[in-house]
């Protein structure tokens, strides 16, 4: 669930197409059913997840479970493995994407602590993402953000004489 999160927040997927295809790159079985309301109510969750990636994750992160999480429980539902689940049996595709994603950034911010998911530091970039290094945590989402930043600074230090 935490890349689903990450890439509900970046992608916001703009077409019904789009969002099955994103369900299914996240291992959602096909055939998944989606209505024009499930894309209005999945962007809407994509808005609610941004803040989690911001300067403060648990404020989001508990406002996202009070409002879409239930008691946890176990399921093995259309002959797939048992696993957890913390939305309603029928929520919708919007309720039950909250939820879990809630869930998965809860255990992960708990685990690795405030920097385990970010804003990348590029100017002109609005990507968010989980940092996986547990040592060192990352500004950036990609090392193509990170170069051009770094690129950026040094010609802006050549430029006012500040360096070579």
């Amino acid at each position: 669930m935490l890349g689903i999160a990450v890439d509900l927040v970046n992608e916001r997927p703009a077409s019904v197409p789009a969002l099955r295809a994103l369900l299914v790159a996240h291992g959602e079985p096909e055939p998944i059913e989606l209505s024009e309301r499930d894309l209005v109510e999945v962007r809407a969750v994509a808005q609610e997840l941004r803040p989690v990636f911001g300067p403060e994750p648990a404020v989001a992160i508990n406002a996202l479970l009070r409002e879409y999480a239930v008691q946890p429980y176990l399921t093995d539902h259309d002959g797939t493995p048992w696993h957890l689940h913390v939305s309603e049996p029928d929520a919708s595709w919007a309720a039950w994407l909250a939820a879990g994603a809630a869930l998965a950034l809860a255990g992960t911010l708990a685990g690795r602590g405030p920097d385990a998911v970010a804003e990348c530091a590029a100017s002109d970039c609005e990507r968010v993402f989980v940092n996986s290094a547990a040592k060192r945590p990352r500004r950036f989402c990609t090392p193509t953000c990170a170069g051009r930043t770094r690129v950026a600074a040094h010609r802006a230090r050549r430029a006012s004489g500040g360096g070579a």
